[in-house]
């Protein structure tokens, strides 16, 4: 059993994960988008630093529930995956594992997934996100899993937290799992919940659905292994190192405070001109440009992911 916190303290986060769960952030990408990146760290370590990926593969062996991986993995064998990729796809699921963990009492952590930065169009203060002390959001469960993989604790142990480390990077690059909205229509203390109550449709006869699950979604939707592999080839070679200068950021805090929040602001709520419905059956029509300009955000996002994670990985577990 993973030893972060006390029994008593699982089952109450568990409690309260059943009471909130309509109330915050349910994914940060989807479980495609997370094994999009995954495959992107996993390419990027293959043609640099290999012996990273069979460190990180033997540790994520002890996982306390690698046979769940081990069943989707031979799911896979029989639509003629080759066994070379296994550890691709241990990747893969890895990085989405924590979001499949959601229904498990030991291993659920719902608010570890975001950080509610507040934010009040008009309002001067803005600039410099606002934490909480003490709070158990992303910026402290990155921390705690990377102190964790960094430690003498066991690699079952370890296996854990690594598979946290690829989620909560994904997570911190999904601009409104960083934020709250403040308005006369989305008050305080909740606001609208990282976009979970701002409701839209992107097309006048479309669904109405969250600002949340738009930016969610925005990757893929497919968990098909050979899709995720093509999109992740995609979006690696269209991101190239070169072409990103975020990279010079190596702090976690500053993903999530200096580019993700301001990315909310500026792109996701239109510095406070996007409209949205608190109507979760009559969301408010998207722009008619949104959608186009939301992608290409949400796909450098995703590759910088991919780099930071195998940049993480290999300071980790790389030659000293």
């Amino acid at each position: 059993m993973l030893k972060l916190h006390s029994f008593a303290k699982f089952s109450l986060l568990v409690a309260l994960s059943t009471s909130l769960i309509w109330q915050y952030p349910a994914f940060a990408w989807n479980k495609s988008g997370h094994m999009v990146s995954g495959a992107i760290a996993y390419t990027e370590l293959k043609q640099n630093h290999q012996q990273v990926i069979e460190k990180i593969a033997t540790i994520l062996r002890e996982h306390p529930e690698y046979s769940k991986f081990e069943q989707q993995w031979n799911s896979l064998n029989q639509s003629n995956v080759s066994p070379e990729n296994k550890n691709l796809y241990l990747f893969m699921w890895a990085a989405k594992w924590p979001d499949e963990a959601r229904n498990s009492q030991v291993f659920n952590y719902p608010t570890w997934h975001y950080i509610n930065f507040p934010y009040q169009p008009g309002n001067s203060s803005n600039s410099i996100p606002r934490e909480i002390p003490g709070e158990e959001n992303i910026l402290y469960a990155f921390q705690k899993n990377l102190d964790i993989v960094k430690s003498n604790a066991s690699n079952s142990e370890k296996a854990v937290a690594i598979c946290w480390l690829f989620h909560l990077v994904g997570d911190v690059h999904q601009p409104l799992h960083t934020t709250k909205l403040i308005t006369n229509q989305y008050k305080e203390p909740e606001g609208d919940r990282g976009g979970t109550r701002f409701y839209i449709r992107v097309k006048p006869n479309s669904q109405t659905i969250s600002l949340h699950k738009f930016w969610d979604d925005l990757i893929l939707g497919s968990e098909n292994f050979q899709t995720i592999r093509n999109t992740a080839t995609r979006i690696r070679a269209s991101y190239q190192r070169s072409q990103l200068p975020e990279l010079r950021e190596t702090q976690f805090n500053n993903w999530a405070k200096l580019e993700s929040f301001t990315i909310a602001k500026q792109k996701a709520y239109l510095n406070g001109r996007l409209s949205g419905s608190t109507d979760n059956n009559d969301g408010k029509l998207l722009p008619p440009n949104y959608a186009a300009t939301a992608k290409p955000i949400a796909e450098r996002r995703m590759s910088l992911v991919g780099y930071r994670l195998a940049d993480l990985f290999n300071k980790l577990f790389g030659e000293r």
